[in-house]
C-alpha cells in the first residue's frame, strides 16, 4: 500500500490512504471515549451504578482502540510495531482486570485494580509515544519522557488504590479491623 503524508486540521497524518484515514477516525473517537470513561470509572464509588457502567464502556471502547491500533500498525508495521505491542498489553490488562472481576475468585480486587489501571497507563503511553512530539509542552520533552511519564504518574495511583480499597487490603474471609471503611467494601458487582 502506498502512503503519503497529508495535513489534516493542521496535524500531519502519515498516510493518505482512505482505509488508513477511516480506521484512524474510529481510533481517535474511541480513544477519546476511553480517556474520558476510564477516570470516571476509577473515581466513582465502587458499587452498582457509575463504576460498573463506565468501566464497561471503557472496556468496549478500549477494545475498538486495540483493534484499530492493530490495523493501523499492520498498515505501517515498520513505524508502528511498538504501538501494536503497547496496544496489546493495554487491552490484555483490561481483559485481565475485567475477567478477575467477573470470576470473583480470591484476590480478584487486586487483579482488577492492577489490570484496569495498567491498561489505562499503557493506553496513555502509546498515545504520548505516538503524539507527544506534536503536542504543545510535551514537544519540549525528550522522547524517553513519553515512555516514562504515564507510568510515573499512574503506577503510584494504582499502588494507592491497592492500599486504600478495603477488599484489596482485607480480602474476603480475612480479619479486618472494625474501623476499616465499609463504603467501598460492597460485594462483587456484576457487569452486563
Amino acid at each position: 500500500m502506498s502512503c503519503d503524508p497529508i495535513i489534516v486540521a493542521g496535524i500531519e497524518v502519515p498516510c493518505d490512504s482512505t482505509v488508513f484515514l477511516t480506521v484512524l477516525g474510529f481510533h481517535i473517537i474511541f480513544g477519546h471515549l476511553s480517556v474520558i470513561t476510564g477516570p470516571v470509572a476509577m473515581l466513582s464509588k465502587k458499587r452498582p451504578g457509575r463504576h460498573p457502567k463506565f468501566g464497561t464502556v471503557y472496556y468496549w471502547c478500549l477494545l475498538v482502540v486495540f483493534v484499530s491500533a492493530c490495523i493501523l500498525s499492520i498498515m505501517r508495521w515498520a513505524e508502528n510495531y511498538h504501538l501494536f505491542i503497547l496496544g496489546t498489553l493495554s487491552f490484555a490488562g483490561a481483559w485481565l482486570g475485567r475477567t478477575a472481576h467477573r470470576r470473583g475468585k480470591h484476590g480478584w480486587v487486586k487483579l482488577h485494580i492492577i489490570g484496569m489501571g495498567m491498561s489505562y497507563v499503557l493506553m496513555l503511553t502509546a498515545f504520548y509515544v505516538d503524539n507527544g512530539k506534536r503536542l504543545p509542552g510535551w514537544n519540549r520533552l525528550p522522547p524517553i519522557a513519553f515512555w516514562l511519564l504515564p507510568g510515573a504518574v499512574g503506577i503510584p495511583l494504582i499502588v494507592r488504590a491497592l492500599r486504600q480499597h478495603p477488599l484489596a487490603r482485607y480480602p474476603k474471609g480475612s480479619t479486618s479491623p472494625s474501623s476499616s471503611p465499609s463504603v467501598n467494601a460492597s460485594p462483587k458487582i456484576q457487569n452486563p
